[in-house]
């Protein structure tokens, strides 16, 4: 038992300790800290912006010249091969905005990279509401707002955290 403890509390100091040059002593705690922020970096600037996107594109977007340029972007950006999200993401955001090689520029190149998923998905859940929904919220009076925020999100949210999580 006292080598099955003595294995379990290696594996701990390799999860809770930092990087060494000595095998024994060696962690992965900054890698893992660094991803945990980076994706949650990722979500922060993608979900609304993609979820918003969604919302626009299917409740008030219509047939707008606005509205097909948006969707021409999503169908063109879900099409580009991840190695140019890098470059871009280089050009633009460490090169061309003066972020650096920092975890906000990897967030906002990792959120272009994700966010064509989250818009279509979103959308998807957003057309899987019933317009009898729609139509009882607008019969009580509410704006098309109100109708969106408390009938039509609360319902289509398993799907947007679906493609979210996706």
């Amino acid at each position: 038992t006292s080598a099955r403890s003595a294995s379990a509390r290696s594996a701990w100091s390799f999860l809770t300790s930092y990087p060494s040059r000595r095998a024994e002593n060696a962690g992965v705690l900054p890698g893992l800290v660094g991803s945990a922020l980076l994706c949650l970096g990722t979500a922060a600037l993608a979900l609304p912006i993609g979820v918003g996107a969604a919302i626009f594109l299917e409740e008030y977007g219509g047939k707008s010249r606005l509205s097909r340029i948006i969707e021409v972007n999503v169908a063109n950006l879900a099409c580009v091969p991840s190695i140019l999200y890098g470059i871009l993401g280089l050009a633009v955001f460490v090169r061309g905005l003066g972020m650096g090689r920092s975890l906000l520029a990897g967030a906002a190149t990792l959120a272009l990279l994700v966010l064509p998923i989250i818009i279509v998905s979103s959308r998807e859940a957003l057309r899987t509401v019933p317009h009898g929904l729609r139509e009882a919220s607008f019969a009580l009076g509410a704006t098309r707002w109100q109708t969106v925020r408390r009938v039509v999100l609360p319902a289509a949210a398993p799907g947007i955290l679906t493609g979210a999580i996706l």
